[in-house]
């Protein structure tokens, strides 16, 4: 396993973790009270969110990506 797939797999780990970070927070009662008053969620959970994503996308094309061995 060569260092870029292993990078991948670390980033897609931790995208992972911060999607579900960001989707649990987006219950708690702050959020529930900010998407009642301003139909949105607070920065840091969509920061969380968006950042999961970004990291998911990151980490899989790293991952599975790449040259295959000749």
């Amino acid at each position: 396993m060569n260092i870029s797939r292993i990078l991948g797999l670390i980033i897609l780990v931790i995208g992972i973790v911060c999607l579900v970070v960001g989707m649990n927070s987006s219950h708690s009662v702050v959020n529930e009270i900010s998407s009642a008053t301003t139909g949105r969620f607070t920065k840091q959970t969509m920061l969380y969110i968006f950042g999961g994503i970004a990291m998911l996308i990151g980490g899989g094309a790293l991952f599975f990506g790449g040259r295959p061995k000749a």
